[in-house]
């Protein structure tokens, strides 16, 4: 073990949020906060930039005993799987901090600390190698959670916080009950390397796939456990609208890779075809009930059950492009979600209205706002040139391989985002001019910019030259689909 990098990226954010605690002054804990994230954020480059892309194994690991008892122990590690999810974690922690400069106005140190230590948790669930660490950051990720959307959203916001902390909180029982499980028939360890070599029977896996379904099928969100999710988003505070959509759906497709695929190779395989179906249904109805809205951050939370199913589909595809595909869609969904509820945002700020309706002819008076959030549609739309062209590409070709039916309501899924997204965008920007929004409204300032543009570099980026992301991630994913098709076979 030499330096451990990984627990600098996690307990950085904890650091910081225990300076705060001193400061006084709204100014010195926003400045404060940022620059923490921003010391996290060159951290987990470092870390890229040391990453060896040609190893599947992982990679800065780190173990110290913590419950020697119980075979418990403090280990992190990343592969090619987590590595992309650690860096986004960061990236976005830093853009929540600038979308939260002006918005957050009352318990600004308070919100902050949130803040931090929820960067914190989301990084050691995808450091974790030890099953009970990392369900210790899986539930704890709650109480920030909560508070964010229960301190500081809208006028419903205490419904939402607790909506979501129940679905979440349910999920997360029956993750426990398969942890225990997991624990007394694959050796008594926690080890998570140890337990992808288990040779489980089919009875346990299947029982297992289910439980750890539900738990991560809320934290997608997959129809039809996704009720919660418009809600939280609604109610809650630009920054947690951006980690929701950002990384918190990105921990239940992560959890599939990490234990349904490894661990219960044969019930995946079994019950592919389900998930596949599934998957189809939450493109299509997701996008269906996007495009019956008239409110900016209902479309754009409902997109996102619609691009997960996505996910989902590449991952439960079983092959080597849907797989890479549904691991690459993941990080683009990031950028391209973060981005668009950012946006969502800031034009909320001006004008305190998210309707559709209210808007119009913003080109003419926020031409640098419409110009960036034409960018962002286009990519959630994957038109070619952008990051989730590929990754979308990637999936509708493992999809297809895997299953016509799911692969063409993936198809029935992408044209219904056009339509949602060509014609929000089309109202807002280009639409006849609205008088009141209008007078409202001003251009991005250089704060903004500074949120906007990491976000715009990595759309053009992975969207016109995506060799290094997808080098990060094939070694894990040709181990992974090796591993479930040798040990997945039917029963």
């Amino acid at each position: 073990m030499g330096f451990p990098l990984l627990s600098l990226i996690i307990f950085t954010p904890v650091f910081g949020a225990a300076v705060l605690m001193f400061l006084r002054g709204d100014d010195a804990v926003r400045w404060t906060a940022l620059s923490f994230t921003v010391l996290d954020l060159a951290l987990c480059i470092a870390m890229l930039v040391g990453f060896d892309t040609m190893t599947h194994a992982m990679q800065f690991t780190e173990t110290r005993p913590w419950v020697p008892a119980l075979g418990i122990n403090y280990a992190l590690g990343i592969d090619g799987i987590s590595a992309l999810f650690v860096f986004l974690t960061a990236l976005l922690g830093s853009t929540c901090v600038l979308a939260s400069w002006v918005a957050i106005d009352r318990k600004v140190k308070e919100f902050m600390i949130c803040l931090l230590f929820m960067q914190a948790l989301m990084l050691g669930v995808f450091c974790a190698l030890d099953l009970f660490l990392f369900y210790v950051f899986w539930e704890a990720m709650l109480i920030p959670m909560y508070l964010i959307i229960g301190v500081w959203g809208g006028e419903g916001r205490v419904y939402a916080a607790i909506k979501f902390f129940l679905y979440t909180l349910v999920g997360s029982l029956l993750f426990l009950i398969g942890v225990i499980v997991l624990y007394f028939y694959g050796g008594r360890t926690f080890d998570i390397l140890a337990l992808t070599e288990q040779d489980l029977p089919f009875r346990i896996q299947s029982w297992l796939f289910f439980a750890f379904l539900i738990a991560f099928a809320v934290k997608v969100p997959m129809v039809p456990v996704h009720t919660w999710l418009p809600d939280a988003h609604v109610q809650a505070p630009t920054a947690g609208s951006i980690i929701l959509a950002g990384v918190l759906l990105k921990m239940g497709a992560y959890g599939f890779l990490r234990f349904s695929l490894p661990m219960l190779p044969e019930a995946s395989m079994y019950y592919s075809t389900l998930m596949l179906a599934l998957s189809g249904l939450a493109i299509v109805y997701g996008g269906l009930l996007a495009l019956a809205q008239d409110d900016l951050k209902k479309l754009v939370a409902y997109s996102s059950i619609s691009h997960m199913g996505f996910v989902t589909l590449g991952i439960f595809a079983l092959n080597f492009r849907g797989l890479e595909g549904g691991i690459l869609q993941m990080f683009n969904h990031g950028v391209t979600t973060g981005a668009l509820f950012l946006f969502v945002g800031l034009i909320y700020e001006r004008t305190h209205t998210r309707s559709i309706a209210d808007y119009g002819g913003l080109m003419k008076v926020a031409p640098v706002y419409t110009t960036f959030l034409a960018l962002f549609t286009l990519s959630s739309m994957a038109l070619p040139g952008t990051n989730s062209f590929v990754g979308e590409l990637l999936v509708l070709s493992g999809g297809f391989a895997a299953n016509m039916v799911a692969g063409s309501a993936a198809v029935l899924g992408a044209l219904l985002g056009a339509a949602y997204l060509l014609g929000m965008y089309g109202k807002i920007a280009l639409g006849p001019a609205s008088v009141g929004a209008r007078l409202k409204t001003r251009d991005v300032n250089a704060r903004e910019m500074a949120a906007i543009l990491p976000l715009a570099v990595f759309v053009l980026w992975v969207g016109l030259y995506p060799k290094p992301f997808l080098e990060i991630i094939d070694a894990s994913v040709k181990h992974l689909l090796t591993h479930v098709h040798s040990r997945g076979s039917s029963p």
